[in-house]
């Protein structure tokens, strides 16, 4: 993270211009899109200053397509896509990419199911190759899955049973959204991991894991046909599959606020809120969510930033805070705050204190020269991340993910730039309203004896 101090400030935008020009060519150039016979769809973006390659397939299925009953089934056929195929036994894609000296991952969201390699870019008809084999030929074993499930609800137990903050987290969303599949956690619920079965995921697997419903994206050193001449070498006799039609699935719009609390051992009390907001649909013609990106950083992103400043260092009422918001996502938007109240502080006196900054935003706005400030941090950490070719491949596989094309990716640092503050403070009186805001709170219960949960074996970092 860039931290611009106050001596920056009078650079202003000449300073964004400055980190602009500080980023490498190949990281600023633009992208080749390919699309198979079978719906697969190819973009390569160039990176040549290093001998590398990252390869993504990505699905457009996450949590948000499933259904009551079968709640977490995109997160266990992640883990099932490394239980093996024919040609390549359970547990050895992985070893094989290693053995490439690369290493891979995969990782499951709301909206998404992603799988990755990093290597040397000769090693890329390997990964290719690998993909291309477990995206038609995945085994389901029964006693694979069992044991599978068992490392999945371990996984649960450790990540968010055992964890205040993200049962917190998970009750939140659960009480935000009444109707919207977002209410579910990407991991499932509990019973329903307990009582998923093998075909769950294997119908879930023939259902959405087909060419038409995927993208592979390659950034690296490598160039854009002989990426193609591959993909369709490995992915060009996958037949395609007949989609099930995605229907509209709306969010009531709510009407006061919502509240939950939590009960959980914990050492201390914890806050999160989340506001109702706009999300990215036309990233050319929509300004709200460029804004918001730029509140979130008056809020939250450096020691000068206002919840910080006011809320931790000056009043104490907090010994943490944080905000988050993400415009890219395929259903509707939040924008979250949270924080940990200092010691003799209440979780009421905090969430009073930052309502109490909302407020001033959406009262006096905010000034140019914080503007330009907040602007110079915003942008300076949306163009570093540009320079790494993971991070570069991740964004343009979340904006086609999002509905977003990676196209318009070029027009995101223009977009943030030209927001005004007379902008921020107009999404702050739209969205910082009690019609949209839900709370909850962890009540922290006494601590038990027992030993905190080891780290499962065979989790992945999704």
């Amino acid at each position: 993270m860039i931290a611009i101090s106050g001596s920056t400030v009078q650079l202003g935008l000449a300073f964004i211009f400055f980190l602009i020009g500080l980023l490498p060519h190949p990281a600023r150039a633009a992208a080749s899109e390919y699309t198979l016979s079978n719906g697969l769809k190819v973009i390569v973006k160039e990176d040549h200053r290093a001998p590398v390659v990252v390869s993504m397939v990505w699905y457009r299925v996450g949590s948000m397509d499933e259904v009551n009953g079968t709640t977490g089934v995109s997160h266990v056929l992640e883990h099932m896509m490394f239980k093996g195929t024919k040609k390549v036994p359970s547990g050895e894609f992985s070893k094989i990419i290693a053995q490439a000296g690369g290493r891979d991952n995969a990782f499951t969201s709301k909206d998404f199911t992603a799988y990755f390699q990093q290597l040397h870019k000769s090693k890329l008809p390997l990964a290719l190759k690998l993909e291309a084999d477990r995206m038609q030929n995945l085994n389901f074993s029964k006693d694979g899955f069992a044991k599978e499930m068992k490392v999945v609800m371990e996984e649960r137990r450790w990540r968010t049973d055992d964890k205040p903050q993200a049962l917190v987290y998970e009750q939140l969303l659960a009480t935000t959204f009444e109707a919207h599949p977002y209410r579910r956690p990407v991991i499932g619920w509990m019973s329903d991991l307990e009582n998923m079965r093998a075909e769950d995921a294997e119908r879930w697997y023939r259902t959405w894991y087909a060419p038409n419903n995927a993208t592979l994206v390659v950034v690296g050193d490598v160039k854009p046909r002989e990426v193609l001449s591959l993909a369709q070498r490995y992915f060009g006799s996958i037949k395609t599959k007949v989609l099930p039609i995605r229907k509209p699935q709306e969010e009531p719009q709510q009407t006061g606020v919502r509240s939950v609390t939590v009960k959980a051992p914990a050492k201390l009390p914890y806050l999160m809120m989340s506001y109702h907001t706009a999300v990215l649909r036309d990233a050319e013609r929509d300004w709200e969510p460029y804004a918001l990106e730029i509140l979130a950083g008056v809020l939250d992103g450096n020691e000068s930033a206002r919840l910080n400043r006011s809320l931790v260092r000056e009043t104490q009422i907090a010994s943490s805070t944080g905000v988050n918001y993400d415009s890219a996502e395929r259903g509707p938007g939040l924008f979250y705050l949270e924080g940990v109240p200092s010691e003799g502080k209440t979780v009421t006196d905090l969430e009073t204190a930052i309502r109490g900054e909302l407020q001033k935003i959406i009262n006096d706005g905010v000034k140019n020269e914080e503007l330009d400030r907040v602007k110079a941090q915003v942008i300076a950490n949306e163009v570093f991340e540009r320079d790494s070719v993971m991070a570069q491949a991740h964004q343009i596989g979340g904006w086609e993910m999002a509905g977003l094309s990676y196209k318009t990716l070029d027009i995101l640092v223009d977009k943030l730039k030209a927001v005004s503050a007379e902008q921020v403070q107009a999404v702050a009186k739209k969205y910082f309203s009690d019609d949209n805001l839900t709370i909850a709170v962890l009540d922290p219960q006494p601590l038990d004896n027992k030993k905190p949960l080891k780290e499962p074996e065979g989790l992945r970092n999704d």
